[in-house]
């Protein structure tokens, strides 16, 4: 949840949609993001769209409350029935971020997984899948949560070594996030995600190598690692700038993904998208193959995107504003854009870059098509998939993944 909305046109008050939108929905699968903005402190790198209590306080009044907002949501969830009138489409999955979803009682989320099972049904192998932050939840939280639909969950791990957590301000102690995959697999459920960071001003090779065996060790069937990207206006930018902690380089970043590509790999992940590893098909997380290959989704919450049939919208930022515009009956959409053909196009190429499966070569207008000959030549992308009709990375190709994308999509 980026904290700077984009430009774009306004939002109709009670969030229609044109009538091109649900042309072909059949044939797209349709998933449901849930912001929850709440956190209970503010990790220095976060830019997300995320309130601790004291940001909240005198903002909002009640409106703004976590004690209402699951309410809120589900009144969302029931705008977006009316918006998308009789699309026959069950909802193939469901994804609940933040923030700290889980800072609000396991009842909460299981009523606003519910809400979307009431309203548009879901699939028989509906992916359901909450983020939590691993000191805000327990057996009997994570219990509540399985027992409820929850089949998917994802720990935010970072780190196994301390003082790397102390630079991210991190509030959970080594060994949590661990502790927590065996409490979850216990509790049930199918597919665990821990969610690494590397680059981290201070960490250094053998730090990662420790993260990833920790990681490992746990258990979990899917890991995401992404490089630290430092925010503008964040405590960790302000820090960099005043000379406290040292800027990460290109060229750490590049090293810690060849260790964590080999490390995993050995493990027995395979990489399916730049950023993540899964230890077999049915373990990769199917709400963000969603996004990367331009399917329909609904973004319920502050701040919060949606997809559907090349027509984006963004909610607007504050909970008490949300929350406020749903109160009045009106949809709390900002703005939102119609894309053209041709942006459609980039986007696909954008995104389906990063995947295991690459983007068809028919997608490349001239320029690009050239590019990727030349990408091909360098070794950026993989010969035999090129026979084949298709661009994909070859791991020196993930590397310089942006720089690639931004030649193919000419």
């Amino acid at each position: 949840m980026p904290s700077v909305l984009p430009d774009g046109e306004p939002m109709p008050e009670d969030g229609s949609l044109p009538a091109h939108a649900l042309n072909g929905a059949a044939d797209r699968p349709l998933g449901f993001y849930l912001h929850v903005p709440y956190c209970a402190t503010r990790c220095g790198y976060c830019d997300f769209n995320t309130y601790t209590a004291t940001e909240l306080r005198g903002t909002g009044g009640v409106l703004a409350s976590r004690e209402n907002y699951a309410e809120t949501l589900v009144d969302e969830v029931r705008l977006a029935r009316k918006v998308l009138g009789d699309d026959p489409r069950e909802v193939r999955t469901v994804f609940v971020g933040g923030g700290t979803p889980t800072l609000l009682p396991a009842a909460d989320l299981v009523r606003m997984l519910g809400a979307i099972r009431d309203e548009f049904g879901l699939a028989a192998d509906a992916e359901i899948t909450t983020e939590a932050n691993p000191e805000s939840v327990g057996p009997a939280y994570l219990e509540e949560l399985r027992a409820g639909g929850f089949n998917r969950i994802s720990f935010g791990m970072q780190s196994a070594r301390q003082h790397v957590l102390k630079v991210l301000d991190r509030t959970h102690t080594p060994g949590r996030p661990e502790a927590c995959v065996g409490e979850a697999r216990a509790a049930g459920f199918e597919h665990v995600n821990l969610d690494l960071i590397y680059g981290t001003p201070g960490e250094s090779d053998d730090d990662w190598r420790a993260s990833l065996d920790a990681a490992l060790g746990a258990g979990p069937d899917h890991i995401s690692a992404y490089a630290l990207i430092v925010e503008e206006g964040t405590q960790l930018a302000r820090r960099i700038r005043r000379g406290e902690v040292p800027m990460t380089d290109d060229d750490v970043h590049a090293d810690r993904y060849l260790i964590a590509d080999e490390v995993l790999g050995a493990a027995g992940f395979d990489w399916y998208e730049v950023s993540n590893w899964a230890t077999s098909e049915v373990g990769r997380c199917l709400h963000n193959e969603l996004y990367w290959r331009g399917a329909d989704w609904w973004g319920a919450g502050p701040g919060a995107h949606s997809h559907v049939g090349g027509v984006r919208w963004w909610n607007v930022k504050h909970p008490g504003a949300y929350a406020g515009a749903l109160a009045a009956g009106r949809s709390p959409g900002a703005g939102r854009e119609v894309l053209s053909d041709e942006d459609r196009r980039v986007e696909r190429i954008l995104l389906e870059l990063r995947l295991l499966e690459g983007v068809p070569l028919s997608l490349l207008a001239p320029v690009g098509l050239a590019a990727s000959r030349r990408a091909l030549a360098d070794g950026l992308l993989q010969d035999a998939a090129y026979q084949d009709g298709r661009a994909v990375l070859t791991l020196r190709g993930r590397l310089l993944a942006d720089a690639v994308v931004r030649d193919l999509v000419d």
